[in-house]
């Protein structure tokens, strides 16, 4: 039963779960974790929520979620299978306590006595966002309470999630909806500008600054900043940001007066800001300053119930947009949607759909449309001046949004990187950590996430279990 507080806060609009506290507990890896959130994933990738080092156990290999039928376990179509006794699962809901099988794995599943409430809203769309799933609902439940308040927001996710959307919506439904939304992305100014674009300058203050001009906070004044990509914000900068946060004070580049600022401030990143901060990139405080509600979108992967909606809502927007009627999408070609994983996510659908309207002959979508390669960033980009001039013509061609282009250089540059220098100090790690002036976590980390081999067949874990031989 919810208390009249709950009841209260979520009106009709949405309902609650009860999340029990539950540990998950891997006794032949000696690994053990509490979770109180209502959806965990399982997986020998070090974003997943329940990370296993076991080469039984896939990338992303299965997850818990609560719905409102209790504790449901799903695989996530994993290479050696889920298992309950010799049963192999694909969704099941489980009983406390319970043991499971991933791969060669035996995990414990046993629930606790505590008890939080998460809101799922009733409702299919927030703003611009559209989603069914349990997932996204719990997400609008969530922006539907926090949106009226003064929050500060910080959004993650990958690219192509909707982020700016999620900041969009909550600018919305907030008492500041009539007031400046200003979008400032920290990825695309350059380091020496990037102070004085967030917070302004006074005639000047370097070369170039032959007027006073404000900067994206007192542009913002009175309304909602929207800080995009907040991870890629440098050392040096990340202290000034925190001062305007705690004081609501900016000084202008130049200038020795300081100037009260109004703002609501929502930062987005696709990176895992948390992981950042053990790595030693990212200030603690500055993180905790911005995570006051912290918001994860999922990736569409993970969210296959809604492709239909999607789709739907897609097709709609294509028939208005082209002036041509809305074609037919078949069981089989949603079938094989379903089953691709999306690296561009919800953005990649859309682009998806709109070459398909535009390339179908008749009345329907064809699936050869759907088949071909969505997304320059599942191909390897060139490295050569020549060919990246050739790159650059062909995402302009293709209308490739320039964060999309440029994230597909840069994961190639990244992952060339470090497995060459990895591969030149036979991988030591705190060598390579030292060479690119890193620190070691974010060393291993990145190793883990790219899932680098060096030295033949060893793996990231063999890698990082290596002793420094300096």
């Amino acid at each position: 039963m919810m208390s009249e507080d709950t009841q209260t806060i979520l009106g009709s609009a949405a309902v609650a779960l009860k999340v029990r506290k539950y540990r998950l507990n891997a006794q032949k890896l000696g690994c053990a974790k509490n979770f109180q959130k209502r959806e965990v994933y399982i997986g020998s990738h070090p974003d997943c929520d329940f990370s296993l080092e076991d080469p039984s156990i896939s990338r992303q290999h299965a997850r818990i979620e609560l719905d409102e039928a209790g504790y449901r376990l799903v695989d996530l179509g994993s290479k050696n299978g889920t298992y309950i006794g010799d049963l192999r699962i694909t969704d099941v809901y489980l009983n406390s306590p319970m043991t499971f099988r991933c791969g060669t794995v035996d995990i414990e599943f046993v629930l606790g006595n505590e008890a939080i409430d998460v809101s799922i809203s009733q409702k299919d769309s927030f703003g611009g966002l559209i989603g069914h799933s349990v997932v996204m609902r719990e997400i609008f439940g969530l922006l539907e309470r926090v949106s009226p308040t003064p929050a500060t927001v910080l959004i993650e996710g990958e690219s192509g999630c909707g982020k700016e959307l999620v900041a969009a919506a909550i600018c919305q439904h907030s008492d500041r909806a009539t007031k400046p939304f200003v979008i400032f992305d920290c990825s695309t100014v350059s380091k020496e500008l990037i102070e004085s674009e967030l917070f302004g300058h006074v005639k000047g203050a370097f070369t170039g600054a032959v007027s006073d001009r404000k900067g994206a906070f007192l542009q913002a004044n009175g309304g909602t900043i929207f800080l995009d990509e907040i991870g890629e914000l440098s050392p040096d900068l990340q202290p000034k940001l925190l001062r305007v946060l705690e004081n609501r004070m900016v000084r202008p580049v130049g200038s020795e007066k300081t100037y009260p600022v109004d703002v609501r401030v929502i930062a987005a990143t696709n990176r895992q800001l948390a992981h950042e901060v053990e790595a030693g990139n990212f200030r603690e405080d500055l993180y905790y300053r911005l995570a006051v509600i912290k918001v994860d979108l999922p990736p569409l992967r993970r969210r296959p119930e809604d492709l239909p909606l999607l789709v739907e809502h897609f097709l709609q927007d294509a028939s208005q947009k082209f002036h041509r009627p809305a074609p037919n999408i078949t069981f089989s070609t949603m079938q094989k949607l379903r089953a691709y994983q999306w690296p561009g996510n919800v953005r990649e659908l859309r682009n998806f759909i709109e070459r398909a309207c535009l390339l179908s002959s008749d009345d329907r979508i064809e699936t050869r449309f759907l088949n071909a390669k969505p997304s320059a960033s599942t191909e390897e980009p060139p490295m050569g001046m020549g060919e990246t001039e050739a790159y650059v013509d062909k995402a302009l061609a293709q209308q490739m949004p320039f964060k999309d282009a440029k994230q597909a250089v840069i994961e190639q540059f990244e992952s060339l990187y470090w497995k060459k220098l990895l591969e030149n100090t036979k991988g030591n790690i705190s060598k390579a950590a030292r060479l690119s002036s890193m620190h070691r976590k974010s060393v291993e980390y990145i190793v883990r996430k790219l899932d680098l081999n060096v030295r033949g067949n060893r793996g990231a874990s063999d890698i990082e279990e290596q002793e420094d031989e300096e």
